[in-house]
């Protein structure tokens, strides 16, 4: 199965947080999914960082990209499909990054593993 992970997400099991919730952390975990990491996420990340809203050991880019490698998370890129899909969401939202992490889920056709039960809302389907 395919999975999207929503930002905090990733930044939990990097962290081995223990506010990663046992299911999601059993679906990482499971060989047999394939995990995503969009794009968004990454720019979320990075942008949080230069506000000095998130610290991270090293420079923010380097410890990102050795992270993904070492989880062997796929990039999901953004696609034309996902941006147009926005026009189709209702503003339940405001964070961008929430919302296009919610167009690539629809699009794509698979879960967001997020903490976050309001993104439900837009039908998106939420493991946690």
């Amino acid at each position: 199965m395919k999975l999207l992970l929503d930002t905090h997400t990733f930044l939990w099991i990097v962290g081995d947080d223990a506010r990663l919730s046992p299911a999601a952390r059993s679906a990482f975990r499971n060989p047999q999914n394939e995990v995503l990491l969009s794009i968004a996420s990454i720019w979320e990340i990075l942008v949080k960082a230069a506000l000095g809203k998130l610290p991270f050991p090293r420079p923010a880019a380097s410890y990102l990209r050795e992270q993904i490698r070492h989880t062997r998370v796929e990039v999901l890129p953004i696609m034309l499909a996902h941006v147009l899909r926005l026009e189709r969401l209702p503003m339940r939202h405001r964070d961008p990054f929430d919302r296009i992490l919610v167009a690539q889920a629809l699009e794509e056709r698979i879960p967001l593993v997020s903490r976050d039960r309001t993104l439900s809302a837009y039908g998106v389907e939420i493991l946690w």
